[in-house]
């Protein structure tokens, strides 16, 4: 379905190298080599090939592995992981965010058409499947974002503070009446007088009622901590992965939050013209707690701001020559973005950990087998 969306739309596939001799993410997540004598490293991303490649095709797509050197164990962390990444000449934030909806659309769609005996054995609930290949996406300014986490912004009448504490208290409850339930199955088991099958069917929907508290537990432990990272959010911060779920929580389908500020977004981002703290990015936040699944945004084309940032991040001026190159001797107004295969993975199945979308993952602490 991915290949043929691109195809469809008059994409360009292209393959970018693995050794590359400059970062694209920052430098900390690098994984370095050598290269016969000059440092190299892994690729965190094909996009500024695929820049290069998209002034003379127009249009074109990378899907190849990526690598993060990040020391990181949560669920949604890989080292080594599949990026689909376009580039496309012309194409502003607004035409970027267009093609990311009608992507994640026809995907999701054909997931939904091809895939119906294996979402039903992962029993994946498909509502907001549906919701996504359906529904127009909201698009959400950070500025909105950050005022609808911290619970100073309504959406559609609800209140991200407010939702927060009426799912606390409704977990307590559940919690309370599962415990009642156990007490009331033990006693009957221990006054006797059952026949086999009823103590096994008892005992049984006590041990289901048990690991249904520890799932109540871990949600009871989790929202007091987003509560307050949500009313301590500060404007300026990116957004963590309990501040993404605070947020999607409000939405049926994914979120698209654009307009970042440029302090914590990558070197590559067009400034806005209208307000230069903040650059042309969008990430999408898919919903149920899934968090981001795609990072996109125009191209920076003006090269004294390319320099301006290169050297505001400490990247090495140098080896970005070719890179410069690429405005110095020619250029065009594009944009681009990247999804996260496992990701994207992750959600459409409803798997609970991203190391179960990819058969031999690579994370901090895993090289084997």
């Amino acid at each position: 379905a991915i290949h043929n969306f691109f195809q469809e739309q008059g994409f360009l596939q292209m393959d970018a190298p693995i050794f590359t001799g400059n970062a694209v993410e920052g430098t900390t997540t690098l994984f370095e080599t050598d290269f016969f004598g000059d440092p190299a490293y892994l690729s965190q991303s094909g996009q500024l090939y695929g820049e290069a490649l998209a002034m003379a095709h127009g249009k074109i797509y990378t899907f190849g592995p990526t690598f993060r050197a990040e020391k990181s164990k949560t669920r949604r962390h890989l080292s080594e992981f599949w990026m689909i990444e376009p580039e496309m000449a012309f194409y502003d934030l607004d035409m970027d965010m267009d093609l990311i909806e009608q992507f994640i659309k026809y995907v999701v769609a054909d997931i939904l058409q091809h895939c119906d005996a294996e979402l039903k054995l992962l029993e994946r609930d498909t509502t907001f499947l549906q919701n996504a290949a359906t529904l127009p996406f909201p698009r959400v300014h950070y500025d909105d974002a950050v005022r609808i986490i911290k619970g100073e912004q309504d959406v559609n009448g609800r209140n991200s503070i407010k939702t927060l504490e009426d799912d606390l208290e409704q977990l307590r409850t559940a919690r309370a009446a599962c415990e009642q339930d156990i007490t009331t199955r033990e006693a009957k088991i221990a006054a006797g007088g059952m026949k086999k099958g009823e103590v096994n069917f008892n005992q049984n929907k006590i041990d289901t009622l048990k690991n249904e508290i520890k799932e109540l537990d871990e949600k009871l432990n989790n929202i007091p901590q987003w509560l307050e990272s949500a009313r301590n959010f500060q404007w300026g911060g990116d957004l963590g992965g309990s501040d993404e779920t605070v947020l999607t929580r409000l939405f049926d389908c994914p979120v698209m939050v654009y307009n970042w500020p440029a302090e914590i977004k990558a070197f590559y981002m067009k400034r806005d013209p209208n307000d230069e703290k903040y650059v042309k990015g969008v990430d999408v936040l898919a919903p149920e707690g899934y968090g981001e699944i795609v990072g996109g945004a125009e191209r920076e084309d003006n090269i004294d701001y390319l320099i301006e940032r290169i050297k505001h991040e400490n990247l090495p001026m140098e080896a970005f020559q070719w890179y410069l190159d690429l405005r110095r001797f020619g250029t065009v107004p594009h944009a681009g973005f990247g999804l996260g295969l496992e990701r994207f993975v992750m959600w459409f199945t409803g798997i609970q950990h991203i190391r179960e979308a990819i058969p031999f993952p690579r994370f901090y602490g895993r090289l084997k087998p």
